[in-house]
């Protein structure tokens, strides 16, 4: 039996290979700057998010105990990371018992490894996919076909991406950033037997690709999947959807190998009540999906003969080691931050370049990949929000994203050297530390009306703070400073009207 090893409290932690890193990639406010210039977008992803917004207030409306189920939901999480080792034990036995086979993969790397050597096992060159966010998150799709096998997404949107050459930008709903147009060109031109008088009706669309896939689910032997959910008590795994492709998967192939963060167990099937309550209504403002397929072991006769569980850790024990941090491992992968969030509704998912996008990608990748030195892209994560605080308002399991995100820029600050930005706090400090050395920095500041001209405007500076004015103006200095307009005969004339006029 396989034990976990929870390394010393370290946060945020070092980054493990293929943890989602977005080094080499832009940092969020370089891409989020590309992304803004995108029209189509913004108006894509506006429109999906309100829809599903829209749908959620009204599902969840409708239940009296909705917050007492949402404080449910939190214990269970908040108890699973509290004693997460036992209950994978657990769930590694249960698993073994009913015919499984369990495999522990530390990183990306070594889970790529064991499901390319487990396909290969089999003699197939293809696989079909459920979709999985644990299988993006380690670039499994690409290190396969750099194996020679090839691996059909089957989720509809999964596989508008994929035969795009794109990028998921949404974690539910991937090609949020794609409209119907956009999807009939694609499959026009990528998908192979596909009708050239296709048009961009949506029941037509989802058509061609039901034709395209259901040839693959016969003949495909072995499939990959990820899990919502898995059951430490009795080893059972789940997955949650709204097409059946995922029900395809699950069934038809000789052989499933499932890949699973290791948050993501229940302690018990009672606990799956909760969450098949919290989950639909949170993501797609569903009361239920439409598809809920659950599966223990292997049966006889029935669905898959061989089952292979990868249980993926990938940086998740090291956030587990930090009692502020270990909170973003509750998330349920809903999707319900990024439909509230104003930052993702402008910028999109593709801008945090990272599998996990929106607020909760914000604090999931930085302690997943780490952030090493500013010019770690995943370091600029933290700062991708307002702060509104509608992240947390609509958690179905009440993390408390803008408190970790604070948190997490603490951290950043802490690690940074001494720069620009680190000069000018320094300047501040000096400045704000004595009345005289204040009222010195404000006669000071007064030059910048000469900066500003006629238009009484700044809208140049040097670097760093080039970074301000690229994006916004700052207004002239006032003539007249609060001090000198209060020590001025004219502020004690206006200071004596005022008072006479409340009677004093």
């Amino acid at each position: 039996m396989t034990r976990v090893v929870l390394p010393s409290p370290a946060f945020p932690p070092r980054a493990p290979e293929g943890a989602g890193n977005l080094r080499g990639r832009e940092s969020f406010p370089d891409a989020a700057h590309h992304e803004l210039a995108n029209a189509q977008l913004r108006r894509n992803i506006g429109k999906a998010t309100h829809t599903i917004r829209e749908k959620r207030l009204q599902v969840t409306a409708e239940l009296p105990d909705w917050e007492q189920l949402r404080d449910a939901g939190s214990a269970i999480k908040t108890d699973v990371m509290n004693r997460l080792p036992e209950l994978l034990e657990q769930f590694e036995t249960a698993v073994t018992a009913r015919g499984g086979v369990v495999h522990w993969a530390a990183d990306a790397v070594e889970a790529n490894d064991i499901v390319t050597r487990l396909v290969r096992e089999t003699g197939s060159d293809e696989v079909i996919k459920v979709k999985s966010m644990a299988t993006q998150e380690i670039g499994l799709n690409e290190h396969l076909e750099s194996a020679g096998i090839h691996a059909y997404e089957t989720d509809l949107a999964e596989l508008i991406v994929q035969l795009g050459h794109d990028t998921p930008s949404h974690i539910l709903v991937p090609a949020i950033h794609r409209n119907r147009s956009e999807i009939r060109e694609i499959f026009l031109t990528e998908m192979d037997g596909v009708d050239p008088a296709l048009d961009d009706d949506p029941s037509h669309l989802a058509d061609a690709a039901r034709k395209f896939l259901r040839r693959k689910f016969m003949t495909t032997p072995v499939a990959i999947s990820g899990t919502n959910f898995g059951v430490a008590e009795t080893g059972t795994l789940g997955v949650v959807e709204s097409e059946g492709n995922g029900r395809m998967c699950l069934t038809m192939p000789q052989t499933l190998i499932t890949v699973m963060g290791i948050e993501k167990i229940v302690p018990t099937y009672a606990d799956l009540e909760v969450f098949l309550q919290l989950l639909p209504r949170s993501s797609t403002g569903e009361r239920m999906n439409p598809y809920t397929s659950m599966w223990t072991g292997v049966a006889a006769d029935d669905g898959p003969q061989n089952f292979h569980l990868v249980l993926l850790d990938n940086g998740r024990s090291a956030a587990l080691a930090d009692a502020v941090g270990r909170e973003a491992l509750n998330c349920i992968r809903c999707s319900a931050c990024l439909n509230v969030c104003p930052v993702y509704e402008r910028t999109g998912g593709h801008a945090y370049g990272s599998t996990y996008p929106g607020p909760i990608g914000a604090v999931l990748t930085p302690q997943l990949a780490g952030m090493n030195g500013s010019h770690d892209p995943s370091s600029s994560l933290p700062f991708a929000s307002s702060l509104c605080g509608a992240c947390f308002d609509a958690c179905p399991v009440k993390i408390d994203i803008p408190a970790l995100l604070v948190e997490l820029r603490h951290q950043k600050v802490e690690q940074a050297v001494f720069g620009a930005e680190a000069a000018a706090m320094r300047a501040a400090s000096i400045a704000m530390s004595s009345a005289r050395k204040f009222t010195a920095a404000q006669r000071a500041a007064g030059l910048g009306r000469l900066m500003a001209g006629r238009k009484g405007k700044i809208s140049t500076l040097p670097p760093p703070l080039s970074a301000w004015t690229d994006a916004r103006d700052i207004p002239a200095p006032p003539k007249q400073t609060a001090r000198q307009w209060w020590d001025s005969a004219e502020g004690r004339r206006e200071i004596a009207d005022a008072r006479q006029e409340v009677g004093e």
